[in-house]
C-alpha cells in the first residue's frame, strides 16, 4: 500500500471511538476519583491511558494466539468484565469507595500523609478504567480484527495504531479536564452525579454480561 489510507483511518477511528466511548467514560472516571487530590487524578489519568495502550497493542499483535492458548473466548472475557464492573457500580451508588478512603485517611499519620498525599486514595487506573472501560472486550476485539485484516502490511498496521492512539489521547484530555468541572458542581451535585453514573455503569455491566452469555450460547 502506498500513501496514507484515510478511509481505513476513519473506519478504525470511528470504531474505537464507539467501543471505547471516551465521552461516556470520562464522567465515570470523574466519579471514581471524586474527593481525591488533583495530583492523584492526573496520575490516574496518565497511568490508565498508558495501561490501556499497552493492553490494546499487546492484544493487537498477540491476542489471537493468547486467547487460543488459554482456551478463553472473548465472550467469557466480556462476561467476567461485566461482573467486575457491576461490583464497582455498587460501590459508586452506595458511596462505599468514599467511606473506604475516609477510613484509610484516618488510619494514616499526619507525617505519612505529608510524605504520601495519595496514600488514602484507591488506584482505579488499571481496574476499572484501563480494563475494561478503555481496553474492554469491544476495543480488544476491534484491535485484533483490524490488525488481522492488515495481513502483515506495516503501513496499514501503522494507520490502525495511529487511529487507536488518537482515541486514547482524546481520553486522556477528557480525564484531565473533567476533574475541575466536577469540582465546580460542588459536593452535593458531585455526589448525585456519582450515584447516577453508578447506575449507568451498572447497566453497562449488565449489558456486558448479557452480551457475553448470548455470544457463548449462539
Amino acid at each position: 500500500m502506498t500513501g496514507f489510507d484515510l478511509a481505513l483511518f476513519t473506519a478504525v477511528f470511528v470504531t474505537f471511538f464507539v467501543v471505547i466511548d471516551p465521552i461516556g467514560v470520562a464522567p465515570i472516571f470523574a466519579g471514581l476519583t471524586a474527593g481525591t487530590s488533583g495530583r492523584h487524578r492526573r496520575i490516574m489519568a496518565i497511568k490508565s491511558v498508558i495501561v490501556a495502550t499497552v493492553v490494546l497493542v499487546g492484544f493487537a499483535y498477540g491476542g489471537e494466539w493468547l486467547m487460543g492458548a488459554l482456551g478463553v473466548s472473548l465472550d467469557a472475557f466480556r462476561a467476567a468484565g461485566g461482573v467486575l464492573l457491576f461490583l464497582i457500580a455498587l460501590d459508586m451508588i452506595f458511596e462505599k469507595r468514599t467511606e473506604r478512603r475516609e477510613e484509610r485517611a484516618e488510619k494514616l499519620s499526619e507525617e505519612h500523609r505529608a510524605e504520601h498525599p495519595d496514600g488514602a486514595y484507591d488506584d482505579i487506573s488499571v481496574f476499572p478504567i484501563a480494563i475494561p472501560m478503555l481496553a474492554g472486550p469491544g476495543a480488544i476485539a476491534s484491535a485484533m480484527l483490524f490488525m488481522s485484516e492488515s495481513a502483515g502490511d506495516l503501513a496499514r498496521q501503522g494507520v490502525v495504531m495511529s487511529a487507536m492512539a488518537l482515541n486514547l489521547v482524546f481520553c486522556l484530555v477528557l480525564f484531565l479536564a473533567i476533574g475541575p468541572l466536577m469540582r465546580l458542581l460542588g459536593d452535593t451535585l458531585a455526589a448525585m452525579v456519582t450515584r447516577i453514573l453508578g447506575v449507568i455503569l451498572a447497566a453497562l455491566a449488565a449489558q456486558f454480561i448479557f452480551d457475553g452469555i448470548a455470544g457463548a450460547l449462539l
